[in-house]
C-alpha cells in the first residue's frame, strides 16, 4: 500500500493537478482498494469537523494581517529604516532584505506574502545601486522563509492542529531558532562578501541622527508584534483571538499612514480569500487522506517497516531528514507537510522525541523546500518581482542560505533546547 500511495502521489501532481484535489483522489483509492470498509460515507461529517474547528479560523485573520501590512505600505517604511542600520555591514543592503523579512515574518505569519513583500520594495534599490544580482534575490528570498518559523505562523498553525499540539507552546519553540536563522543569514552574508566584496555591492554609513530618527519607523511593527505574542503569551487571548487583534491594530496602524481606503481593503479582502481558500482545500484533503491512512493500516505499516530496519533513533531522524529534503525538491511546502505528519511524526514521537522539538525540525526542511529548485515558491515569487534576470540567477544566489539552514538542521539535532528552551522556561 505504501508503494502504490507513494508512485499514486508523484503521478498525479506529475499531471498539474491541484493538490488539495491530489489528496482526495488518494483517499478514494485507498478507500477503495485497501479499505475493508466504505470510509467516504464519513467524508462529510470530515469535512465539517475539520472546517468548523476554531483553531483553523486564526489562519485567514493571519492572512488578513499581512495583506493590509503590504498594502498600508509599512513593509517599504520598515525596509527604509533598518537600511540605515545594516548597510555599513559586508554585504550592505542585503541585510536590510533579511532584517526586513525577519521582522515582517513576526506579523504576517507567511513566507510567500513575506518574499513578495520585500522583493517589490528591495529590487528597484539593487538596480541603483550595482548589488549582484543572484546574493541579492537569493538574499530575499531565504529572508521570505522565515515567514513561517518566527511566529506568528500558518504552517506551525496547521502542524498544531493536524498533531493536537499546543500551538502557543510551537510559537515559542519557532521564536529562538527564527532568530538564530536570521542571524545565520547576516553572517553567511558577511562571509561571501567579505571573500568577494564584489557581491556586497555599496556599503553606506548614515550619520547617527538619521539612524535615531528611522527608529521611529519600526516602532508599528513592533508594537503589532508585541501585542500579538503578548495576548497569546498573557493569556489574554488564544492565538485566534490575537490573530483578531492583529488585524485591529493594522488597520489603525493603515489609518495613521493614511493609507486607509475602499480598494485596498477590497484588494486585501480578495488576496485572503484566495489564500485561506486554498490552505484550506489542502487541510481538508489532508484530512480526509489521513482518515483512510490511518482507517488502511498505513501508519501501522510503514512504522512495522521504518522500526524493522533496526536503526538508532539518531539514524531515523537522519533518515528522515534525508527524506524532507529529497521531497521538497518536488512537492510544495504545506502539501509536504500535510501528507507526511500523520505518517511520520507517531513514529518520531514513538522514539521518545519531543513533537514540538520536530515541529521545529520539520519547518526548518520545509524552509529549505521554499528555495531548493524546481518547486521552490519563493524562488518564482522573487523572480516574478525582477525584471530581468533568469530563475537560475535566483537560485544560485540562494545556495548559500541553503547552507545555512542545513546547519541549523544540524544543531537542531545536536542541541534540542535551541527550540525546547523557551517552551520550558515560560511554558
Amino acid at each position: 500500500m505504501i508503494a502504490y500511495t507513494a508512485i499514486g502521489l508523484l503521478a498525479l501532481l506529475a499531471l498539474s493537478i491541484p493538490v488539495g484535489i491530489v489528496l482526495f483522489l488518494l483517499g478514494f483509492g485507498i478507500d477503495a482498494f485497501f479499505s475493508p470498509f466504505p470510509l467516504i460515507r464519513g467524508l462529510g461529517n470530515l469535512v465539517w469537523s475539520t472546517s468548523d474547528n476554531a483553531t483553523l479560523i486564526a489562519i485567514p485573520f493571519f492572512v488578513l494581517l499581512g495583506e493590509i501590512l503590504v498594502r498600508s505600505g509599512l513593509a517599504a517604511r520598515t525596509y527604509a529604516a533598518l537600511d540605515r542600520w545594516v548597510s555599513w555591514l559586508p554585504g550592505g543592503l542585503v541585510h536590510a532584505n533579511i532584517a526586513t523579512a525577519t521582522m515582517f515574518s513576526a506579523t504576517s505569519g507567511s513566507s510567500v506574502a513575506t518574499a513578495a513583500t520585500v522583493a517589490t520594495v528591495a529590487m528597484p534599490q539593487a538596480e541603483k545601486l550595482g548589488y549582484d544580482p543572484k546574493l541579492f534575490s537569493g538574499a530575499i528570498a531565504a529572508g521570505g522563509t522565515l515567514g513561517i518559523m518566527i511566529p506568528p505562523s500558518i504552517n506551525l498553525i496547521v502542524y498544531g492542529f493536524l498533531t493536537q499540539t499546543s500551538i502557543p507552546q510551537l510559537f515559542l519553540a519557532g521564536l529562538v531558532p527564527g532568530i538564530a536563522l536570521a542571524l545565520g543569514f547576516v553572517v553567511i552574508t558577511v562571509i561571501f562578501c567579505t571573500i568577494r566584496p564584489a557581491l556586497g555591492g555599496e556599503r553606506r554609513v548614515f550619520p547617527l541622527s538619521q539612524m535615531l530618527r528611522a527608529l521611529v519607523q519600526l516602532i508599528p511593527i513592533i508594537l503589532l508584534f508585541t501585542v500579538i505574542i503578548g495576548t497569546i503569551y498573557k493569556g489574554w487571548a488564544t492565538p485566534t483571538e490575537a490573530a483578531a487583534v492583529g488585524v485591529a491594530g493594522a488597520i489603525v496602524i493603515a489609518m495613521i499612514f493614511g493609507t486607509v481606503s475602499l480598494s485596498m481593503f477590497r484588494e486585501a479582502i480578495l488576496g485572503t480569500v484566495k489564500i485561506t481558500s486554498m490552505i484550506m482545500l489542502v487541510v481538508i484533503g489532508a484530512s480526509f487522506l489521513n482518515f483512510t491512512l490511518a482507517s488502511a493500516g498505513m501508519g501501522r505499516e510503514l512504522q512495522d517497516f521504518l522500526t524493522g530496519l533496526g536503526l538508532s533513533p539518531l539514524a531515523m531522524i537522519l533518515a528522515v531528514v534525508l527524506i524532507y529534503i529529497v521531497l521538497g525538491f518536488f512537492i510544495e511546502t504545506l502539501s509536504l507537510m500535510v501528507v507526511t505528519i500523520p505518517i511520520i511524526v507517531p513514529l518520531v514521537v514513538g522514539l521518545g522525541h519531543d513533537p514540538i522539538w520536530f515541529g521545529i525540525l520539520m519547518i526548518v526542511l520545509i524552509e529549505m523546500a521554499l528555495i531548493t529548485p524546481p518547486v521552490g515558491l519563493n524562488l518564482y515569487v522573487v523572480q516574478g518581482a525582477r525584471r530581468d534576470g533568469t530563475l537560475s540567477e535566483v537560485m544560485l544566489g540562494a545556495v548559500p542560505y541553503v547552507i545555512a539552514m542545513l546547519v541549523m538542521v544540524a544543531a537542531l539535532i545536536a542541541f534540542p533546547q535551541i527550540a525546547l528552551w523557551l517552551p520550558q522556561r515560560l511554558g
